[in-house]
């Protein structure tokens, strides 16, 4: 694993959209085609925004998985990761693939079921993630299940998960944030060929911190991170302030 750290969360994003759109264009100049998981939530609005900026990639070219969705809820929904990714990447780049969780499917257990029959068709070049004030890695939370071979599974959320998601505006009370939702599992995310790991603000330095030099653990989901030959992991000054080797 390799850790960059950057004075600003811009140039953290920028930089990791740099490296993300490198190993987009290398693997469709090579196949013909990429494969690629994107996270959504505050920390990712500038790599987004870099990324889909950034020149020489054939979005047409690619297929694009996302990682999690609640439980219930439409995209239409103001909290929908569907619309989150919609508005700052599919209509932007248009990608020639968009494989989303149906997160209002009226048996949740089918949809997962459904998202892992189109995954295990297809090998992830590149998975675009950050992770949560709780360390969770999409929307595993501690202690997370690291063993599950199923792609997509349906997970609980703590409350320190729905205090993050309440925090960062995307609901008017904590009571509305779900307790349930589709999340990519650990081991799926692991398989993919590269993963990149944006992390800015400090409000992530203790699960930076934890999860990066502690125990490779459930505990610290994002910790699994460090057992992936090919992980890039991009802080900002304030993610960072916690390590004791920068």
């Amino acid at each position: 694993m390799k850790i960059e750290v950057f004075k600003t969360k811009a140039e953290c994003g920028a930089a990791a959209a740099d490296r993300g759109a490198e190993i987009l264009r290398q693997v469709i100049a090579a196949k013909g085609r990429a494969s690629f998981i994107v996270a959504t939530g505050a920390s990712q609005f500038d790599f987004m925004k870099s990324l889909t900026q950034k020149d020489g990639i054939d979005w047409q070219n690619t297929a694009m998985y996302h990682l999690d969705e609640y439980i219930g809820f439409t995209e239409e929904h103001p909290a929908s990761f569907r619309r989150y990714l919609k508005e700052r990447l599919v209509d932007v780049v248009q990608p020639g693939l968009v494989h989303f969780i149906r997160g209002e499917a009226a048996d949740p257990a089918a949809e997962c079921r459904r998202m892992n029959d189109i995954i295990s068709q297809d090998n992830i070049d590149a998975a675009f993630v950050g992770i949560g004030e709780n360390g969770h890695l999409a929307f595993n939370d501690p202690p997370a299940d690291f063993d599950t071979e199923s792609p997509f599974i349906i997970v609980e959320l703590d409350d320190a998960c729905r205090h993050q998601q309440f925090g960062e505006g995307w609901f008017a009370s904590f009571e509305e944030v779900p307790t349930t939702a589709i999340s990519m599992s650990i081991q799926q995310i692991m398989k993919s060929e590269a993963i990149i790991c944006t992390v800015p603000d400090e409000r992530k330095a203790q699960a930076v911190k934890q999860c990066f030099e502690g125990e490779v653990s459930p505990m610290h989901p994002a910790s699994i991170l460090r057992k992936h030959p090919n992980t890039f992991v991009y802080l900002d000054e304030p993610a960072a302030s916690q390590l004791s080797q920068r």
